[in-house]
């Protein structure tokens, strides 16, 4: 899998994103193969899902290769650089560019469980060494 930041001028939709974590989870495949892993909970067909597909070859955030008659898809950009942005976006945007907000939001909305405050514990506790 190629190594690129996430550089979207356009954002990648909730759609396209059900698109991507399957490609994250499997790749290279086809439409079809991604048509069997996603249409029948979302009620999509496989035209939707290469509408979709063509948006993210578009956005420069899948590639494609060919195999034979069809096409293989690739995400071009790695799910860890792209949930980084998507959270960077969120915490400058409602949060001021400051994590701490967030944190006491989902606390006093009870959001968060004993056992995600231990893990964040631990995280804060490991970045601290």
């Amino acid at each position: 899998m190629a190594k690129r930041k996430n550089a979207l001028g356009e954002r990648i939709s909730e759609a396209e994103h059900a698109v991507m974590e399957v490609l994250w989870d499997k790749s290279p495949i086809s439409a079809a193969e991604v048509c069997d892993e996603v249409c029948a909970q979302r009620d999509w067909s496989i035209p939707t899902v290469k509408t979709l597909l063509s948006r993210l070859v578009q956005k420069e955030v899948v590639g494609t290769e060919p195999d034979g008659r069809k096409f293989l898809y690739r995400p071009l950009i790695e799910r860890s650089d792209y949930v980084g942005g998507e959270s960077r976006r969120l915490v400058d945007r409602l949060f001021g560019g400051r994590a701490a907000p967030l944190f006491a939001q989902l606390a006093e909305s009870e959001a968060l469980t004993e056992d995600d405050l231990a893990e964040i514990e631990a995280l804060l506790r490991e970045m601290r060494k």
